[in-house]
């Protein structure tokens, strides 16, 4: 560890290798809530882990990245915690797994957090998100709306899968439903839903 400070009320830690931050993670992964790692530019001079080496060991114990803040011109922090065992599995993240599994880099926390995901269905649930699969009762919607289809279809698709994930992670029937009706309203218009708009 190159540096020891504190960043919205978690510790921040720095590595010089990936080896390092796996080594730290097979003794703490279990002992904390999360801690913002410190991950050096390439053109700093600092000795760093880098960002994809990071993920793939935070993977390989059960953990995985999140927030992102600037630090400094050198620097800058990206959180890391324990994955909450309800959050889905994203195409890419189950693409390292299985690179990981290859390598035979998988450590025992990581193993059963996937076995976990493959049990409950976490594993899977966005298996039709990525593919772009219209589920029936939006397809239903939008019908309901001239043209929302043909322009919903239209979005690109990146836009399309955070409508359907940002639909598909409602945790009421209640909610998916208000979710669905204001994206078939709204691509009536050709208007997308779930997007963030800067004040």
């Amino acid at each position: 560890m190159l540096a020891t400070e504190t960043h919205k009320g978690f510790s921040c830690l720095a590595f010089k290798t990936a080896a390092s931050f796996r080594q730290w993670l097979s003794k703490n992964h279990g002992q904390t809530q999360g801690i913002w790692l410190i991950i050096y530019h390439k053109n700093s001079g600092v000795a760093s882990i880098n960002y994809p080496d990071a993920v793939d060991q935070a993977i390989c114990y059960g953990w995985i990245d999140s927030k992102i803040n600037q630090r400094d011109e050198n620097s800058f922090f990206q959180f890391f915690s324990p994955r909450n065992p309800k959050s889905n599995w994203s195409r890419v993240n189950k693409e390292k797994v299985e690179r990981l599994l290859a390598a035979k880099k998988m450590a025992e926390p990581g193993l059963a957090m996937v076995a976990l995901a493959q049990k409950t269905g976490t594993w899977t649930a966005l298996d039709q998100v990525e593919q772009g699969i219209i589920p029936p009762d939006l397809d239903k919607a939008l019908s309901l709306y001239s043209n929302a289809r043909s322009f919903f279809t239209a979005f690109p698709p990146s836009v399309k899968r955070g409508i359907l994930e940002w639909i598909n992670n409602a945790k009421q029937d209640s909610t998916r439903q208000k979710r669905i009706d204001a994206t078939a309203a709204m691509a009536a218009n050709n208007e997308r839903a779930n997007q963030y708009i800067k004040k």
